[in-house]
Formats: structure tokens, C-alpha cells, sequence
């Protein structure tokens, strides 16, 4: 276990069960993210894993189980948890400086403490010349790094991203995770990233969690062996590769078996 994942667990999932009608999503799913540490949901399509990050939330009640922060029962949503979505969902008849500074603006902050907050944030995700530009004049990336400071607003102590990037040119979702890397080690911020990308979970996480086809159930809770900071570079360890397979093992034993023909 890396040294970020030593500490009393900050968020714990205990048997979260969620059910959609006669479709059970998630069964008996359970997890404790220590402080500062980086996980990554791996798994099939439909296997729970952005079910999850919604209960995780606040957004989405379980059927059974449930997600404490700091022992406290999530049933809300709360400040101290921040959610990105798939899709930026930036207004867009504001300008990206009054986008990441809305969180802050519905918080009752005032003007002056609101600018300063806005800026640095800007300054921190490299948006700052783009502060009075609206949305339809951003690039994709710049939608989602506009996104990420927005959430980033009111200081979550817990960052749940649902594949952020996937939308992206590769070179783009590259350059984004080592800014995301960058962004939440300076901040100490706790991470659970939703990926379908096997290289990708590795290169953000502490830890890989591969879930089963649905119901979503933990079939591999595996540490990543790589130091930080981390480049680009690190992807060519041997270490990458082997616990890559090792993901791809879990996946391939994870995937719903073909039903035999009658």
C-alpha cells in the first residue's frame, strides 16, 4: 500500500446495493478511500461505476448500504464533495470566469473575495486568458478544464470524476490528466476517478478498483507501484505492464459469459 493509503479512510462504502426497477446495478459494493488518495472504478459498461460516484454524491439514494464521508452519512449533496461530469454542463451565457465562480456566488461569497478565488482558480487549470470568453468560444479541453475549476470552487476535500476526458483527442485527455495529477497532489484533494481507460487508471491512481459486470461487485483491488510526481515516462516502467495484464485479467473475468446455445 502506497503511503497515501495508510490513513482512517475519509469515504466508506458499505454494501451499497442500487437497483434500477427489476435491474440490480450494484451489489454489496464496499470501499474506504483513505485521505489524499487517488482510486480508479474500472469495469464493463454498466457495471455501476457512475451509479456509484452519484450515491457517492449524494445524488442517487441506495436501495441498501451506504457512502459515510468522515463517518457521516451522505443523503445530500455536500460542499465538500465535488462531481465532474462526462459533459462540462457549463451555463452558457456566462463567461467562464462567472462559470467557476458560480459555485461560489450561490455560497454567498462576496465580490471581492469571489474575483480573487476566480482567478487563482483560473491561474491553476491555465484558463486565466480565457477568463471573459463564453463557452461556445472554447475548445473542448478548455470546456473541461473550465468544468474542473468550477468544482474545484468551494475546496472538496472529495473530487469524483466521471470520465472527464473521454470525449477528448488523446493528446488533449494526456495533457489533462497530468494537469489533473498536478492540480489535486498540491491540493492534497481525494480523488475516485471513473475510467475505461486501463493505462489511464494507472497513470492517475494509488489504486485500481475493478468492478464485475453488473451488479458491480469489487473483483480487484490493486496498488500501483509508481512514486510521485509522475510523467509520461513512468507508462514505460515494467511495473505498468505488469499490473496492466493483471487489470486486463480481472476485466476479462469480470465480462458477462456468453449463454450457451440451446
Amino acid at each position: 500500500m502506497t503511503e497515501r493509503g495508510i490513513r482512517a479512510p475519509i469515504l466508506r462504502a458499505t454494501d451499497v446495493r442500487v437497483a434500477f426497477g427489476s435491474t440490480v446495478a450494484l451489489g454489496g459494493f464496499s470501499l474506504d478511500v483513505a485521505p489524499g488518495e487517488v482510486v480508479a472504478l474500472i469495469g464493463p459498461n454498466g457495471c455501476g461505476k457512475s451509479t456509484f460516484l452519484r450515491v457517492a454524491g449524494g445524488l442517487l439514494a441506495p436501495a441498501a448500504g451506504g457512502v459515510a464521508l468522515d463517518d457521516r452519512r451522505i443523503v445530500a449533496p455536500d460542499a465538500r464533495i465535488g462531481l465532474v461530469f462526462q459533459e462540462p454542463r457549463l451555463l452558457p451565457w456566462r463567461t467562464t470566469a462567472d462559470n467557476v465562480g458560480y459555485p461560489l456566488e450561490l455560497a454567498g461569497v462576496d465580490v471581492a473575495a469571489r474575483r480573487t478565488r476566480v482567478d487563482a482558480l483560473l491561474r491553476t487549470v491555465g484558463l486565466e486568458r480565457a477568463a471573459s470568453q463564453v463557452p461556445s468560444q472554447l475548445s473542448g479541453g478548455m470546456r473541461q478544464r473550465a468544468a474542473l475549476a468550477r468544482t474545484l470552487a468551494l475546496e472538496p476535500e472529495v473530487l469524483l470524476l466521471d470520465e472527464p476526458f473521454s470525449a477528448l483527442d488523446e493528446l488533449t485527455r494526456e495533457r489533462l490528466n497530468l494537469e489533473l495529477l498536478a492540480i489535486t497532489d498540491r491540493m492534497a484533494t481525494t480523488v475516485i476517478v471513473v475510467t475505461h481507460s486501463v493505462h489511464e487508471a494507472i497513470f492517475l491512481a494509488d489504486r485500481v478498483v475493478v468492478l464485475s459486470a453488473r451488479p458491480g461487485r469489487i473483483v480487484a483491488d490493486l496498488t500501483v507501484e509508481l512514486a510521485r510526481p509522475r510523467t509520461f515516462g513512468d507508462l514505460d516502467e515494467a511495473i505498468v505492464s505488469r499490473t496492466a495484464r493483471e487489470i486486463r485479467r480481472y476485466l476479462g473475468d469480470s465480462e458477462p459469459k456468453a449463454e450457451a446455445a440451446a
